[in-house]
């Protein structure tokens, strides 16, 4: 696992690859500040094709818009989904609406937790979205993949260049949506991979090096360990893929029936940091042993660079079998494949008259005054000297404990988790320093709202900002008719006003995560915590159950999450860090009561 880069700050990494985005093609922009890829120029005829997720992947999906392809591409931070608030933007400013929106993400929580909070923002708003899942990867079978399901891969790409193409047309949403799913629903993918990567701005380690002479198969994207390590030479690798892949009689990892007299398209993926050379004699292995073993004979070969794991040592196959869209022969699934595309991250060539068209100065745009949401008043009051009090001291008590919450997540997930959540706690303390005073609970909520949107990303931010939103909305719906004291609001909130909208909260947070207690997620601690204070009034009490929720957590098997995927036998010796980092909070907010 090599730990040198040119770049060691991965934030100064990020905005750099985005600009250049916009140099190599010139019919693109960048919206700097959301990290947003989109097309310069809307257009209204067609449906507005969106997707993306943790930057690392690239060419997906910053290099994948263009025409032909997506309309708009959003990119988190490394191996993080990006925020609601990112996604909110790219819907509601950066692309056409006028025909509907079609967002296509990879199966992922917080790919799926975020994108799914910006779809619902856009649907109130009265815009009309769809959102496609995709999950092709067979290295995850049924019994490990659970409640989570398969995770996304290369696979993904097919999706978005059939779905693209069919948006050029002039084809409605639904459409376009339908074909998305048939598409994903008749795709499989397995990778393979010589060793970990190191992620630039991070600490090295060689804990999960493989041997000189193991390979894993079945390794996720983000490093998430495989379905087993083997040593084997190249043939017998690419056969246990192919079995992987094309083996329906394995309950586990059946999911497609491939016969060799079915149309079909291969797509073998360099993850990164496969010499050409060695890609080209990998190619010929796979379309060997297709054909030799199974009897199949692709229609389309598509062998390159097309969803890396940043300098991923492995590559991942493909294989779509090619159905009937119901469109008629000029919109099949090959048709639809074989369309221009123009797109630096796809294999066709930018046409000379977008090189030739004018440039414009808005490559790179700041965010503007429409883009910012107003702020919608209440008639509930409270004291904000004591609420500045109390949020300070659980904040203060989970920036103190990210050092823990990160060593747990660097155990048992990615390692992002307290990062994100010190990221979010001191953007709150940013809105007490920054904003003015306010006695307007709403006002303060849609503050601390806005401020976790905008800077926590991945899987944590996403539930934070769907929970946030929704008590919100929760403490709205109880809002008086009139101003009330502050002493008298503050004691109705704490057993009336705060507990319903919770219990409502928790209802909205339902929708988008089948999170339960015993699942190994923060819902361990926050289930706890709204049904003892629904119960008791007793804010103390509450954060205790809490607490206690979060120290369960310490022996149980994850059911969601990207713990799911980690094999790690050190994972019964620590919480479950989203668990205990909200319990920390909690027990703050208690503290400061005092």
């Amino acid at each position: 696992m090599s730990n040198k880069h040119f770049f060691t700050d991965p934030s100064s990494l990020l905005s750099s690859a985005l600009h250049a985005v916009t140099l190599t093609s010139p019919s693109l922009s960048l919206d700097s500040p959301n990290k947003i890829i989109h097309r310069r120029s809307k257009n209204d005829t067609q449906v507005s094709l969106l997707s993306g997720g943790g930057s690392g992947h690239e060419p997906s999906f910053t290099s994948l818009v263009g025409s032909g392809l997506l309309t708009a591409s959003v990119a988190g931070t490394i191996f993080a989904s990006p925020s609601a608030s990112q996604i909110r933007t790219a819907i509601l400013n950066r692309v056409s609406t006028k025909k509907g929106v079609l967002v296509i993400v990879m199966n992922y929580t917080g790919d799926v937790l975020n994108f799914g909070m910006g779809v619902e923002k856009a649907r109130v708003g009265g815009i009309e979205v769809d959102m496609v899942v995709v999950g092709d990867d067979v290295g995850v079978g049924r019994e490990q993949g659970g409640k989570v399901g398969r995770r996304g891969i290369a696979g993904t790409v097919l999706v978005v260049k059939i779905a693209g193409a069919l948006a050029e047309t002039g084809a409605s949403l639904k459409e376009v949506g339908d074909v998305a799913r048939l598409v994903a629903e008749n795709v499989v993918s397995v990778g393979a991979s010589l060793n970990h990567v190191h992620v630039p701005g991070r600490g090295a380690s060689e804990d999960d090096n493989l041997g000189s002479d193991e390979v894993e198969v079945g390794m996720g994207i983000h490093n998430e360990p495989g379905s087993e390590r083997v040593k084997t030479d190249l043939t017998g690798l690419v056969k246990k893929m192919l079995k992987q892949m094309l083996d329906i009689s394995d309950q586990d990892r059946g999911f497609i029936e491939l016969k060799k007299e079915d149309d079909c398209v291969l797509l073998i993926n360099n993850l990164g940091g496969v010499s050409v050379l060695e890609m080209g004699g990998i190619a010929n292995e796979v379309i060997k042993e297709l054909e030799g073993s199974y009897g199949i004979k692709p229609l389309r070969i598509l062998c390159g660079t097309y969803m890396t794991s940043l300098n991923g040592m492995g590559f991942s196959i493909s294989l779509l079998r090619l159905k009937d869209t119901g469109l008629g022969s000029g919109k099949s699934m090959l048709n639809l494949l074989d369309a221009p595309a123009e797109a630096v991250g796809w294999a066709a060539p930018i046409a000379a008259k977008t090189w030739e068209a004018k440039r414009s100065d808005v490559s790179v745009q700041e965010l503007s005054v429409q883009d910012a949401e107003e702020e919608t008043p209440g008639n509930l009051k409270f004291d904000f000297s004591l609420a500045k009090k109390v949020v300070t001291t659980a904040l203060k008590r989970v920036i103190a404990a990210e050092p823990d919450i990160t060593r747990y997540d660097t155990i048992v997930g990615d390692g992002d988790c307290g990062i994100g959540l010190k990221r979010g706690a001191e953007a709150v303390l940013e809105v007490f320093g920054t904003s003015k005073e306010t006695d307007d609970v709403l006002v303060f909520l849609q503050r601390v709202t806005k401020a976790i949107e905008a800077s926590m990303d991945g899987t944590s931010g996403a539930i934070y900002a769907i929970f946030f939103n929704a008590l919100t909305s929760g403490v709205r719906e109880q809002s008086p008719t009139s101003s009330s004291p502050a002493a008298e609001v503050r004691e109705k909130m704490q057993v009336g006003i705060w507990a319903r909208a919770l219990e409502t909260s928790m209802i909205a947070l339902g929708r988008y995560t089948p999170a339960k207690v015993g699942d190994r997620t923060l819902v361990d601690a926050l289930a706890p915590f709204v049904g003892t204070l629904s119960k008791t009034g007793n804010v103390q009490r509450a954060a205790d159950a809490a607490n206690e929720g979060a120290k369960k957590t310490k022996g149980m098997k994850a059911s969601l999450g990207r713990s799911v995927y980690v094999g790690n036998e050190h994972v019964g010796e620590v919480p479950d860090p989203g668990a205990y980092g909200l319990a920390e909070i909690l027990l703050g907010l208690s503290e400061g009561l005092k």
